[in-house]
């Protein structure tokens, strides 16, 4: 069973998205974040702060390795997974990747104070969105558009999963 991944912009409701997900359809739910907060025994904004964004990456890549290494789970990614093309290219290997297009205007509504790379900078928000968006989309097998819930995006990413994993 292929897994199923999320990506996108920091704040665009990937784990919640990978909850919903998770439950439906009865896999486990890993977060790369969460993992590398765990192995560092810090908090991502810690770890940007004290060790710099490179080491993130690295640990980030790490995490990808053992999830991509997974099968019929739900991976919910950092914002900038896309960053390394190696990322991508394991979790597309064992994976479906489905990128959440949530706006910009809609991502600086909500509380990114836990965003090393954002913060409370909310044109940090659209420059980033700018410059990741062709990854987003060059790595995603589906592209959801914003939608006004998260559940409604974990729907339309539901039925996607279900008529791949049937062909």
């Amino acid at each position: 069973m292929k897994n199923l991944v999320l990506i996108g912009m920091p704040g665009s409701g990937k784990t919640k998205m990978g909850r919903i997900l998770a439950e439906k359809f009865r896999l486990p739910l890993v977060d790369t974040d969460q993992m590398v907060a765990e192995r560092a025994g810090k908090t991502i904004p810690e770890i940007f702060a004290q060790d710099g964004e490179q080491a993130f990456r690295d640990l980030e890549t790490a995490a990808v390795q053992e999830a991509a290494a997974l099968h019929g789970a739900v991976i919910a990614t950092g914002g900038g997974v896309i960053l390394r093309p190696g990322n991508m290219e394991a979790l597309r290997e064992t994976g479906l990747v489905f990128f959440r297009d949530r706006s910009p205007a809609a991502i600086v509504g909500e509380d990114l104070t836990g965003r090393p790379l954002i913060g409370s900078d909310s044109e940090r928000v659209y420059r980033l969105y700018n410059e990741r968006l062709p990854l987003y989309q060059k790595y995603a097998h589906h592209t959801i558009p914003h939608t006004d819930t998260y559940e409604e995006a974990a729907q339309m990413i539901a039925a996607l999963y279900e008529r791949e994993a049937e062909t």
